[in-house]
Formats: C-alpha cells, structure tokens, sequence
C-alpha cells in the first residue's frame, strides 16, 4: 500500500512520539507516566477528533 507524503508524516510523527514515551517512561514513575499518557490522548483527542473509547472498548486488549 503506497502512503501520501502526509500519510508517511502521521507515521514517522507516530513512531517518533512512540519513541519518546518509551524513553519518557523508563524516567518517570508510574503514576507521572500514566498522567502524561492521559495528556497526550486529550491532546490527540483534540487534534484529530479520535476517541480511544470509541475506538476500542475500554475493558478489551484491543489497544
């Protein structure tokens, strides 16, 4: 499957912040690690109008 320059952006934006959450979280505890998750899927939120919970249910290992 061929991406759009913008597609291969949202991608290597992706595995970008993935990269920096893993490094973020061998930093911090748990508890600062979970409060900056919840942060950047408000912010993720906010930005693209994705919804976690709509996406997957909260209680499934879907996500």
């Amino acid at each position: 499957m061929l991406l759009s320059t913008s597609d291969d952006e949202v991608l290597i934006a992706a595995e970008t912040l993935g990269k920096e959450l893993d490094l973020v979280q061998s930093e911090t505890t748990a508890d600062e690690f979970e409060s900056l998750l919840i942060e950047c899927n408000k912010s993720i939120n906010d930005e693209i109008g994705l919804e976690y919970g709509d996406i997957c249910d909260a209680g499934s290992d879907c996500c």
